[in-house]
């Protein structure tokens, strides 16, 4: 049998190869002789500069930068192996799990240290980007990372705003005349996880917003002031941006990325399974193995498992999906090419336990599923 394992990473519990270790394990208890292959993935969160930078025997840089709370943090990137092409996470910059819960407030959480990351990549003779927008603290509409590449965003007054998306409420104009021109000579490719519009019931303030420490209150407030710079963006070249699929990822830095970068939005699975040629990796292959933390209606909307199904289906190959949670309407993930999904909880618990127990829940369920396929081998499988 062989197998193949593509697995996004089990947020706040283990990386992608760590998920994709214990799978594999579980699977040659039953099949020792198993033809595995991992490959760790990211769907434009968390894991995705490290799966490009392995892909394409890259290397990492470091740059301190203002966090999404204003207290300086330490930032990774990676430049890919051609030398020219950055991929950077904004939550390196501007992440969630930077910010302790009791302090998080989406209101005055800003972008600007993955603009100062973008300027320390173009330093270093970078052209080519891709920004991964998951795992985001923020909800600014990518308006502090473009204060730090030189935009002004004015109130009626002419004063500049400050940072946090709660400030956009005061935005009357908005000033490029500083935009750093080196951002015209470069290509930028947003790998986006979901495909949110900008504003809206479906919007990155009502969605995500509440996850980052958002009242209801708070959503109407910043819902209101991405509709204002929404509009303020629409009036200088963003036609119709706050509707477009992904420009609400990572609180409306999909949008803010569009216009001021001249990105292109792709689902953030698409780049990586691109880097890493699944097409040719499942030529040959009984099986795939795929799997996220949280597995519910979002999933349909561009997350890894789905991104995967999708590849798989061309090449006629079943996907089996492990996860750490199932969620409302992950249904949905049958129409698009997987056939089984399993939680690996086993029994009722604390999330905390959960996130601790996650190998050996991984390990016990990959077996299971192996034990259960040896009953009623694929092609020509059997237990070695």
């Amino acid at each position: 049998m062989k197998v193949v394992i593509v697995c996004d990473s089990f947020k706040e519990s283990l990386s992608s190869s760590a998920v994709a270790e214990e799978i594999e394990a579980g699977f040659r208890t039953v099949f020792p002789a198993l033809d595995c292959i991992s490959l760790p993935v990211a769907d434009g969160g968390e894991g995705t500069v490290d799966a490009l930078v392995h892909a394409t025997a890259g290397q990492f840089r470091f740059h301190d930068v203002t966090g999404p709370m204003g207290a300086p943090v330490r930032a990774r990137y990676g430049v890919l192996g051609d030398g020219r092409t950055a991929v950077i996470e904004m939550a390196a910059a501007a992440g969630l799990d930077l910010v302790p819960r009791a302090v998080r407030d989406p209101r005055i959480a800003t972008t600007f240290g993955l603009g100062q990351l973008i300027l320390h990549a173009l330093d270093g003779g970078c052209r080519r980007f891709i920004l991964g927008l998951g795992g985001s603290a923020t909800n600014d509409g990518g308006a502090g990372m473009a204060q730090a590449l030189g935009v002004r965003l004015l109130d009626a007054n002419g004063q500049d705003l400050p940072r946090g998306g709660a400030a956009l409420q005061a935005l009357a104009t908005i000033d490029t005349s500083a935009l750093d021109p080196r951002l015209g000579e470069s290509v930028f490719e947003i790998a986006c996880d979901v495909d949110n519009p900008m504003t809206g019931e479906h919007g990155a303030s009502a969605v995500f917003g509440p996850q980052k420490g958002a009242t209801p209150e708070m959503v109407a407030l910043l819902d209101a002031a991405l509709v204002r710079f929404g509009e303020a963006l629409e009036r200088i070249g963003g036609a119709g941006i706050m509707t477009v699929p992904g420009a609400g990822a990572a609180g409306g830095l999909g949008a803010g990325a569009s216009v001021f970068l001249g990105a292109r939005l792709r689902p953030g699975v698409e780049i990586v399974l691109d880097a890493l040629a699944l097409e040719t990796v499942l030529a040959g292959a009984d099986l795939v193995i795929t799997g996220e933390g949280r597995l519910d209606g979002q999933t349909a909307r561009g997350k890894t498992p789905v991104g995967v199904a999708h590849v798989a289906r061309r090449q006629g190959v079943p996907v089996i999906a492990l996860v750490g949670a199932l969620g409302p309407g992950y249904e949905a993930v049958y129409d698009h090419g997987i056939s089984a999904v399993f939680s690996v909880v086993n029994r009722p618990c604390l999330l905390e336990e959960a996130l601790a127990d996650a190998r050996p829940n991984i390990r016990g369920t990959a077996r299971n599923i192996a034990a259960l396929l040896a009953l009623a081998p694929m092609k020509a499988s059997s237990p070695a």
